[in-house]
């Protein structure tokens, strides 16, 4: 089989060195970069399965990065972030990242996240479009049209929306929500469920048919108010 292509941005080049030796061992091929200007040309290119994206970066920080690439592709992001630092991770998955990663961190934990989003990526839908109020889900590429206009979605609100969508009027709770649509459990004080619950509301309205769209049960967890048909 033939090496998935993996873009690393990120100025520690001994750091790159090393994750660039574990992922060539576990089948992947990756090309690292150092620089802002170089991560956003190469995440361009469409020649990769999946970004690994630093937050600190010569000539521009990751976010403005993200921002760049995502208005030309959709490619998998992860992003990397200080430690504790909530503003950053916010900002990255507000800017269109899939998941996050705080440093430091343990490389064969990067190497699970990146498995896990490119099997979200990858998963073959068995139906093909879903219709669910004014929205139309097309499973195979992966895109959103309301009222015929796509709605660009990052990988991870896709999961979510789906998620959401396949069980109308369930309750489900964050941890759940982590698990099923971003393959791994999130903490008491992980507020990334509520990141993209956010951004999915601002980028589809708050409300469908007079009805709020996404309602958020107070300590229980969230539910999709419209019916799939």
């Amino acid at each position: 089989m033939n090496p998935i292509p993996i873009l690393l941005v990120d100025d520690d080049v001994e750091l790159c060195s090393a994750l660039a030796r574990l992922l060539e061992l576990e089948g992947f091929g990756p090309l690292a970069v150092h620089d802002a200007d170089s991560g956003t040309r190469e995440a361009l290119t469409g020649k990769y399965e999946l970004v690994v994206l630093d937050v600190m970066l010569p000539g521009g920080d990751g976010r403005s990065v993200l921002r760049r690439v995502r208005e030309g592709s959709k490619v998998p992001v992860i992003m990397l972030t200080a430690r504790g630092d909530e503003s950053d991770r916010i900002a990255g998955l507000e800017a269109g990242a899939d998941d996050y990663l705080p440093k430091p961190f343990s490389p064969r934990e990067l190497l699970a996240r990146i498995r896990a989003v490119l099997r979200r990526k990858e998963a073959a839908p068995i139906v093909q479009v879903l219709t669910v109020g004014d929205l139309e889900i097309q499973l195979e590429t992966r895109r959103v049209l309301q009222q015929g206009q796509e709605v660009p979605l990052t990988g991870a609100e896709f999961e979510i929306l789906l998620l959401l969508v396949q069980s109308p009027g369930k309750v489900l709770t964050r941890d759940e929500i982590a698990k099923a649509a971003l393959g791994r459990p999130i903490g008491p004080l992980d507020r990334s469920i509520d990141n993209h619950m956010s951004n999915l509301r601002k980028k589809l309205g708050a409300t469908t048919g007079g009805r709020e769209r996404i309602r958020n049960l107070r300590g229980t967890g969230y539910v999709y108010v419209g019916a799939r048909e």
